[in-house]
């Protein structure tokens, strides 16, 4: 099999993907066909559909496991077996996304609600169909069994301001990382699961530490209200690392230096 095209999206981390692209609305993406295939002609029609399946590589895992941890578990287990999951390491790394179509412009398709990474690999396009494709009814085995709930997140009039700041003049968007990160799951195991995700919690203060990309995310959390609120935001670098002269990978130190002598 070789790739149709490329996926272009805002998450560049295996961290910034959702678990399932419709907690990530308001992310538009976009696929990019290859050129001389004529696959103009192959998009014909397409365009009046509200969503595509999107099959794709997961182009940054290696190997597989034959079992997984899921972000929520069912009571009593740790892992599953990795063909009653989602993960992304298998026997033949091919996911599977539906996606919404926004419009289609010559052979760039703009999409919605995507868990795929910046420059994914797509094998295949194919129109979502509800009569054949949807299945509401359907028992989901283990799925149903999940232990977790449901955690609301704010944010404080700081932070607000902060990732205002930031999303203005980048496209990073902590406030919907840290949503999805921390809204669902049971206390001990899962939202607070440093394991998963680059993070540090207190549990004496209540507070926490959440990683994304260069930057961190600040919070405190009430147990008993299932509440995590959005404190404020403060850059990952030392002072050291922001010298004039630094190297910088991520090409985004002077965001950070501005961002410092703002707040």
């Amino acid at each position: 099999m070789n790739p149709i095209g490329t996926f272009y999206g805002d998450a560049v981390y295996k961290y910034d993907a959702p678990r399932q692209g419709r907690l990530f609305a308001g992310h538009p993406g976009r696929i990019v066909l290859n050129p001389g295939q004529n696959f103009e002609m192959a998009l014909r029609d397409l365009e009046g559909f509200e969503r595509i399946w999107v099959i794709f590589l997961f182009h940054k895992n290696e190997g597989w496991r034959p079992t997984t941890r899921p972000p929520v578990p069912p009571e009593g287990k740790d892992r599953v077996g990795t063909f009653a999951s989602r993960s992304p390491y298998r026997p033949n790394p091919i996911g599977l996304s539906c996606v919404r179509l926004l419009k289609i412009d010559g052979l760039t398709l703009y999409v919605d609600e995507a868990d795929l990474l910046n420059e994914t690999p797509v094998l295949d396009i194919k129109p979502y169909i509800p009569m054949a494709d949807a299945f509401p009814d359907a028992k989901a085995g283990w799925v149903e069994e999940q232990v977790g709930n449901l955690w609301s997140v704010e944010m404080s009039t700081e932070f607000f301001e902060q990732n205002r700041w930031i999303a203005e003049r980048s496209i990073f968007d902590l406030e919907s990382f840290a949503r999805v990160q921390l809204s669902r799951g049971n206390f001990s195991k899962d939202v607070f699961d440093s394991s998963r995700r680059r993070l540090t919690v207190d549990e004496k203060t209540k507070t926490g530490v959440l990683a994304y990309r260069t930057f961190r995310i600040h919070f405190s959390y009430d147990e008993a209200c299932c509440k995590v609120v959005l404190q404020r935001i403060s850059s990952g670098y030392s002072s050291d690392d922001l010298t004039p002269g630094a190297e910088d990978k991520y090409g985004d130190k002077q965001l950070h230096r501005e961002f410092i002598a703002k707040f």
